[in-house]
């Protein structure tokens, strides 16, 4: 019975997510209104509030943030929903500590080197958003470390794969706002963003959820 139930969240957070993503590449915000904000959700179906509060708090976080993202090119809210996302990501770090996650110094080096690159072109040609993207980039950072652990070192192969769609897609993200132009470009982008978002939190709430 509990497979069965996260089968079929699986599949209604996968199939709003692909709804979501035909939306960002025909740029129609009304399928992303409306599939989009059942991502989440769709994930969370049978989670408990008692047991899995921390779980919880950081999809109902996620979600906020789904909303607020619709319109990426919105700065205020941008910056608004790389807030929601920075709970969601504290919520992720404190699961896998909770859990024992030890990666490498080589896990770490490689992702907080990326943030600082980021960051840093972030602050040369997107100042105004700069400060908060990159508060957010480092708690993603934080998170994406702490979940290499490869499975040989007591891992979960779902949280390193997340973790590092997760990257990927927020990576994307910045890539999109800094260096596209073109409006089938950006479109691509934002569907590639949006479709290595959902698997990265198909796998890390799946995971989180038989860590608990």
């Amino acid at each position: 019975m509990k497979n069965t139930r996260i089968r079929r969240a699986r599949a209604a957070a996968l199939v709003a997510g692909a709804v979501t993503v035909v939306g960002a590449c025909t740029g129609s915000s009304a399928l992303q209104r409306l599939a989009k904000p059942l991502i989440v959700p769709a994930l969370a179906t049978g989670l408990d509030p008692a047991r899995d509060r921390v779980l919880l708090t950081g999809l109902a976080a996620a979600t906020v943030g789904d909303v607020l993202l619709i319109d990426p090119d919105d700065d205020s809210a941008l910056e608004w929903g790389a807030r929601a996302f920075a709970v969601m990501q504290c919520s992720y770090a404190y699961l896998l500590l909770r859990r024992g996650a030890r990666p490498t110094p080589i896990d770490a080096i490689a992702r907080y080197g990326g943030w600082a690159a980021v960051t840093v072109l972030l602050f040369e040609r997107q100042p105004a958003v700069a400060a908060t993207l990159s508060g957010y980039g480092a708690v993603l950072a934080t998170t994406s470390t702490l979940s290499a652990a490869s499975p040989s070192r007591g891992g979960d192969r779902r949280l390193v794969i997340g973790g590092a769609l997760f990257t990927a897609s927020d990576a994307l993200i910045v890539f999109r706002r800094l260096f596209l132009t073109r409006e089938r470009h950006r479109r691509i982008a934002e569907a590639l963003v949006l479709s290595s978002y959902v698997a990265a939190q198909v796998l890390l709430v799946e995971a989180a959820r038989s860590g608990q």
